[in-house]
């Protein structure tokens, strides 16, 4: 009889393999269950025969793999007898087995608990009830606490600290090493942080057990480990701790619900072997430092911070120098912008030149996301467009084209911006523009008739792509144009967007106003829309009118 026979150091799996299908993983659902954590929820699949002579084993794209004999898989492989499985860090063997173990066959759903008889598994939430009244009333035990509570607010190094609280700790629990070591946030991996050591003698090399890390980090739990040796647990991982301990305790430095360390404590003397009271007590001095350090660590996020808020100020300082800082006078004309970031630092942009011969460049883009990235975008597009404005002349669609390769090629697949640049010649009352994937401004007319200014090519910076193509439209007295940011009509109100109707009735009522004075009442009906919903894009607009004549 074929058998899979495993152990996560808590419990004993023994499954027959029939021929059939089987899942396995960390739901309770399936064929064979694993409690374990390192085991994905739905981990990997076994398939056997008829004739039982072939098993294949296929890896379901488990988060820790699934490894044979050592090697981990990908995908499928037929497995024999005697070889070693991992799933995640819980180990099976494939065995042939006689008949006469039918009878003591495990239950796929009922497995098998292993009960220490040597090591005490104890949730940290157990452990850190009130202190029995025997330690308690141990002569060192408060004043060494109420030392240690006073770490909470003094100012002094973490290193200091940690060396400190061994040295409180060895006060009342007796060991031949204490050691605090922290847990790596991305492998679990420890370190050694701190230790205190009887007599001064050399601490050897501490390396905690893979089985003892993940029982504290993963449930988390305190642990006392009886003997070593005694264990089956333990017995053949010579990695607990690289010495001759009869007797050792581990418990979880918490930062809120996460571990971020672990207290540890052994003993060689066979005199002083730990029971349930010293690994309650350690967990009370562990829950201590764990406070304490949660403590380092708002003190650092609280500097980071600091540090984080002072470089944005910085950078929106700089953002808004790198806008035009006055609106351009051109005879015949009147020009507005506003703009407002819903954060320190936006991607939207709008920028003015006045040529020699004597046109007027306006241009208005949005760059995909928002925030520091956005920004940085913001301005290298602005750069490269400014560079261009000192050649005798500018073309708009070699400029785009060329600005758009250029962030095609230094940027990032999700980095592109939407655009819309024109080039006003006062004397002919005439905008050349092109529209790379903008919102379409509008073009409101003297009489109240509205003209979308429609893209005449993609976005920049997402393709190869070099067929956008410049647009002309005539200008008459009254008339004005609105170039603005997808933050206007996309302005939440709850699950309400201002949008374009909004916008046109909006604009269709400014006859006779003067171009501030429409920014001002497009804006003031944004805003009165909105109402106190939080901002969710910047709102950026410009607008050119032709004034009536004198």
């Amino acid at each position: 009889m074929l058998k899979l026979i495993g152990s996560d150091g808590r419990k004993l799996y023994s499954w027959e393999l029939e021929p059939g299908e089987y899942l396995i993983g960390r739901t309770p659902e399936l064929d064979f269950y694993i409690s374990d954590r390192t085991v994905s929820r739905k981990h990997a699949k076994i398939i056997v025969n008829s004739d039982r002579d072939t098993i294949i084993l296929e890896d379901l794209g488990s988060h820790n793999g699934t490894a044979v004999n050592g090697v981990r898989i990908q995908g499928s492989i037929e497995l024999k007898t005697g070889d070693n499985i991992i799933f995640g860090q819980v180990e099976f063997k494939i065995e042939q087995q006689g008949e006469t173990l039918k009878k003591s066959r495990i239950s796929t759903t009922r497995l098998a608990e292993y009960e220490p008889e040597k090591s005490v598994f104890l949730d940290i939430n157990e452990a850190l009830k009130p202190l029995p009244t025997k330690i308690s009333e141990m002569p060192e035990v408060l004043p060494t606490l109420s030392e240690m509570a006073r770490m909470l607010v003094l100012p002094e190094p973490q290193e200091e600290m940690l060396q400190r609280s061994l040295q409180l700790v060895s006060r009342v629990i007796v060991s031949e090493r204490l050691a605090i070591l922290f847990v790596q946030p991305d492998n679990d991996e420890v370190y050694t942080a701190a230790t205190h050591l009887s007599g001064g003698k050399d601490p050897g090399e501490f390396r905690l057990s893979r089985t003892i890390i993940n029982e504290i980090i993963s449930n988390p739990q305190a642990i006392l480990i009886g003997d070593p040796k005694q264990d089956p647990r333990f017995a053949k991982q010579h990695s607990i701790i690289m010495s001759d301990m009869k007797s050792a305790m581990a418990v979880p430095l918490l930062d809120e619900d996460k571990v971020h360390g672990i207290l540890y404590a052994d003993t060689s003397n066979p005199a002083h072997r730990y029971e349930d009271e010293s690994l309650r007590l350690l967990a009370t001095f562990g829950h201590i430092i764990g406070a304490r350090l949660q403590n380092y660590q708002l003190l650092n996020e609280r500097q980071e911070k600091q540090v984080l808020d002072a470089e944005i100020r910085r950078a929106s300082n700089i953002q808004k120098t790198l806008v035009p800082q006055t609106i351009p006078e051109v005879p015949g004309y009147t020009v507005h912008a506003f703009q407002e970031q819903c954060r320190a630092v936006g991607g939207d942009l709008y920028d003015f030149e006045i040529f020699p011969n004597g046109e007027l460049l306006f241009m208005v883009a949005d760059v995909s996301g928002k925030g520091m990235g956005a920004a940085l975008l913001m301005s290298n597009i602005l750069a490269s467009f400014r560079i261009m404005y000192n050649q005798p002349e500018f073309d708009l669609v070699r400029a785009v084209r060329l600005v758009s390769a250029q962030l095609l090629s230094h940027s990032a697949p999700e980095d592109f911006a939407t655009l819309f640049v024109g080039l006003l010649d006062p004397a002919k009352s005439e905008v050349r523009y092109l529209n790379a994937g903008h919102n379409p401004p509008l073009l409101v007319r003297s009489n109240g008739n509205m003209e979308h200014l429609e893209a005449s090519g993609i976005m920049i910076g997402v393709l190869d792509f070099d067929a956008w193509t410049e647009q002309r439209v005539s200008l008459s007295e009254d008339d004005f144009i609105v170039v603005f940011t997808d933050g206007v009509t996309e302005a939440e109100c709850g699950e309400d967007q201002y949008g374009d109707e909004r916008l046109e009735y909006c604009l269709r009522n400014c006859k006779n106003l003067t171009a501030p004075e429409i920014g001002d009442k497009l804006i003031g009906d944004v805003l009165s829309f909105v109402k106190d919903s939080p901002r969710s894009d910047d709102i950026t607009i410009a607008i050119l009118q032709r004034n009536k004549s004198c």
